[in-house]
């Protein structure tokens, strides 16, 4: 098969990345736009040694989780940012269910009885499939109009606007059927926080450039109020961080006394959590190497004399002694690449009772189980959060217990 080639296919199981799978003369075929089940006929995009990539063009027996998307940029040779419009929403839940399970599988070492005991289900957040995305980055093309990418590509795609985006962030005049232009820009960013603040910054050569509203967000979570800098990392969901705050502390349970670490802890929002629960006799490390996060986790989180920040690298931290056992509980929120087994082996060397992780990469997170499984670690309890409606991200949270842990 070549690029462009059309070809005629049934669908089989969902894949990683927002694919289906199928199979053409031995040939492995990757096809968005699918279902699986449905008769498609799929255009080749990309051929690479030993499976190409498809976009389903046609449905020539529609799965009944077919819906007609909401977007009409949600579609072959458009935007591709939402991989899933064209699914039911209780499908897209199942959808992301099963990659979790395969990957866990796959890459995990776990059986399927396994999985069948920890109850493995990818919840909903509130709020709907629609309007949720509280910062969106637009890039900008070379006739200076902003828009969003397709799939695989750097190629930019004019857009009324995004569906998925904050109200807030629908309306402001950024794309061009408001006339905007951007010159002078490489990209967009704009955020809509949950306390209420509403920015537009330029990104210019790499350097942010405020256009409208404040530099500084406050965004509310945990009980809290936060402070940072509009361009500092936060969840882009407005209920994910209270979701996945309140599931750490339900999994970790932290009591009063005990030590605790928040590595890649950002601006603090699990450190925070835990700080609450240890209480005045306990202590919080929170390690965090960007500079952003770390001064808004230096600034947020002033009022509780237990959390220390560490900035480092969590690798450095580790390895070069920068925080030291013994601990009791961690919180893992690594990137998207995932912790590594360095890491891994650092913290079961630390001889903590609990280590909450929490993953938005099933594959990473997958391989980072398999890891803790060959150190004798077991994965005791897993919930997973939709936290991307109409995507094919998904955030897990996983309890992992030392092998003395009943």
């Amino acid at each position: 098969m070549a690029e462009t080639d059309r070809v005629e296919l049934t669908v089989d199981a969902v894949a990683p990345g927002g694919h289906c799978v199928a199979r053409v003369d031995g040939q492995v075929v990757f096809v968005r736009h699918a279902l699986p089940g449905e008769r498609v006929v799929a255009e080749v995009t990309e051929v690479h040694r030993g499976f190409v990539r498809a976009d389903a063009v046609t449905v020539l027996e529609p799965s009944p989780d077919r819906v007609e998307p909401p977007c009409p940029y949600a579609k072959p040779g458009a935007c591709g940012g939402c991989d899933l419009q064209h699914v039911a929403p209780a499908a897209q839940l199942a959808w992301k269910t099963a990659v979790v399970r395969e990957q866990l599988v796959r890459l995990g070492g776990l059986t399927d009885v396994e999985l069948d005991r920890l109850g493995v289900r990818v919840e909903a957040l509130p709020g709907g499939l629609l309007g949720w995305r509280s910062r969106v980055r637009y890039a900008v093309d070379a006739a200076d109009r902003a828009g969003l990418l397709k799939h695989r590509s750097h190629e930019v795609v004019p857009i009324d606007r995004c569906r998925i985006a904050h109200p807030a962030i629908q309306q402001l005049p950024v794309l061009t059927p408001t006339g905007a232009r951007w010159p002078a820009a490489e990209a967009v960013e704009t955020v809509a926080s949950t306390g209420g603040d509403v920015t537009v910054t330029e990104i210019r050569d790499g350097v942010p450039a405020p256009v409208s509203g404040p530099t500084e967000v406050r965004e509310v979570a945990a009980g809290r109020d936060w402070t940072l800098p509009a361009s500092a990392f936060w969840q882009v969901h407005p209920a994910a961080a209270d979701a996945l705050s309140t599931a750490v502390l339900e999994l970790l349970d932290p009591q009063p006394g005990e030590v605790a670490w928040d590595l890649y802890g950002g601006a603090g929002l699990f450190a925070a959590g835990l700080a609450a629960r240890v209480g005045a006799t306990g202590r919080v490390t929170l390690v965090e190497a960007a500079a952003q996060g770390v001064a808004a986790a230096r600034e947020n989180l002033a009022d509780l004399p237990s959390v220390e920040v560490v900035s480092a690298r969590v690798e450095t931290a580790l390895a070069r002694r920068r925080i030291t056992g013994p601990v009791d509980v961690v919180v893992l929120d690594p990137p998207r690449s995932g912790a590594g087994a360095p890491v891994v082996r650092a913290l079961a060397a630390a001889g903590p009772r609990a280590v909450a992780y929490v993953a938005c990469d099933p594959a990473a997170f997958a391989r980072d189980v398999r890891t803790f499984a060959d150190l004798g670690w077991r994965l005791a309890a897993l919930r997973g959060f939709d936290l991307f409606p109409m995507t094919q991200h998904v955030e897990q949270v996983g309890l992992l217990l030392p092998p003395d842990a009943r």
